[in-house]
């Protein structure tokens, strides 16, 4: 049987179900509907059972969602049950923070390396007990390491290096920090985080509802002035 293919954007939407869910279980909330739901997280009622429905509804029509079980179902969608390893491959600041941020670990995704080519760093940088290693280190720590994704969080020049190298040691995905846009063969996962274009993102949403709040303060004005 063919393996139903889900919606690039139903996938983008799963954690911030996850996030929301796990934030109302701990306000002790048991129950919650579509409804609801959708206030909080800014979507129509109709999108989340459509988006849910892709995966099994979880939902009874006058009852709404188990919070706690729908937590849990999307958790096991996303692969969290399961807990992956990661290494991060750049101990710059972006780097460090990557894996100083212990709330990976509690969504199943465990640092258990840290690379840089700056030796320098391998002296003095420790990270929550691990020491940070050379890039040369890296082949051999992939042949004894079970690694599932690497977060790549260095410049663009060295991503495009390193990349097969982390590729013919197993690693399966790439969470990729650096300005370029990898190509990696068929069978890696590759995510790509572009912080400046999400900053000019948002630029651009601050412009545009300006303009938009200007462009109805002029016409309300217009309307009270015809109306005198």
């Amino acid at each position: 049987m063919e393996e139903k293919t889900i919606p690039g954007a139903v996938i983008s939407r799963l954690p911030k179900y996850y996030r929301y869910l796990g934030i109302l279980m701990d306000e002790g909330v048991e129950r919650v509907s579509s409804a609801e739901l959708s206030r909080s997280m800014h979507a129509t009622a109709s999108q989340i059972r459509q988006d849910l429905n892709h995966f099994g509804g979880f939902g009874q029509q006058g009852y709404g969602y188990n919070v706690r079980y729908l937590y849990d179902s999307i958790g096991k969608i996303l692969g969290l049950d399961s807990g992956y390893t990661m290494i991060i491959v750049g101990a710059g600041r972006m780097g460090l923070a990557v894996a100083n941020y212990e709330r990976f670990e509690k969504r199943g995704f465990q640092v258990i390396g840290i690379f840089d080519r700056s030796p320098e760093k391998h002296e003095s940088e420790s990270v929550r007990g691990l020491k940070v290693q050379g890039f040369d280190a890296l082949p051999e720590f992939l042949k004894t390491h079970k690694v599932d994704i690497a977060a790549l969080t260095m410049p663009s020049e060295g991503a495009s290096e390193i990349a097969p190298v982390l590729i013919k040691g197993g690693v399966r995905g790439i969470w990729n920090f650096s300005h370029m846009d990898l190509k990696v063969p068929d069978g890696i996962t590759i995510q790509n985080v572009h912080l400046s274009e999400s900053l000019m993102e948002l630029g651009y949403r601050m412009r545009h509802s300006a303009d938009t709040g200007r462009a109805r303060a002029a016409k309300g004005r217009k309307a009270a002035e015809e109306q005198q």
